[in-house]
């Protein structure tokens, strides 16, 4: 099937409500037409690991057609040329989070990535850092512990950021490592705990979110699903 094709089977998909929806959750519907993430799932099935494809869905600008991409993309012919471009595209909080943590995250550059991009002073690129922490913290089951001490650091250091895409991103990925197990939930709340005395409005709102899931984790109560933001 070609993009031509498929984007038809997106327009048919799509619906006005659906884009209503999506608006309302602070997505970019202007290149959207409404169609669910189970929906693109689905079809996403047809097309598993057609890297050819995935460019040029990407390419084609619309917002399904860049998450399908993202999910039906080969990690292993990713480059860390490709992920950089895709980033700098990025235009929906939605968007990023999906390129992530179905793809980004399987690379062999996704640690080097999450800290590069945590660096950078554009909204989505950074908030980008902080998404492939969340995701690394979650998918990466054969990294060790010692791996993530670091990546607090950096959420500390830009813990003070009050654009509202990075700091539910960085509340995120600092609730998911504390999520990854007891050793590391102790240094989560821990960071979470310096975080809050630094004062800025930011800080306080990420240290007191990610300090009622994980001391409530830690007493054995449940808490939200993991990714929730």
């Amino acid at each position: 099937m070609s993009v031509e094709e498929i984007i038809r089977e997106f327009s048919a998909l799509g619906c006005e409500a659906n884009r209503d929806g999506m608006a309302r959750f602070g997505i970019n519907v202007g290149n959207a037409f409404g169609v669910s993430v189970t929906n693109i799932r689905k079809i996403a099935k047809r097309y598993k690991g057609n890297h050819r494809l995935a460019q040029e869905l990407w390419e084609s600008g619309w917002h399904e057609c860049r998450i399908l991409a993202s999910v039906i993309d080969d990690p292993a012919l990713v480059t860390p040329g490709q992920m950089d471009r895709w980033v700098a595209d990025f235009d929906s909080w939605d968007l990023c989070d999906q390129c992530c943590g179905n793809l980004f995250d399987k690379t062999p550059f996704a640690w080097k990535k999450a800290v590069a991009w945590s660096r950078s002073d554009l909204e989505f690129t950074r908030r980008a850092g902080f998404a492939m922490i969340a995701a690394l913290a979650r998918h990466d089951k054969s990294a060790p512990d010692q791996q993530f001490l670091p990546l607090l650091r950096i959420i500390e250091k830009r813990s003070d950021d009050n654009r509202n895409f990075v700091r539910k991103a960085v509340n995120w990925a600092l609730r998911e490592v504390g999520k990854r197990n007891p050793l590391l939930r102790q240094e989560a709340i821990d960071a979470a705990e310096r975080i809050l005395q630094r004062g800025t409005p930011a800080a306080r709102w990420i240290a007191r979110d990610a300090l009622r899931e994980l001391t409530a984790a830690k007493a054995g109560t449940r808490s939200r699903p993991a990714g929730a933001k």
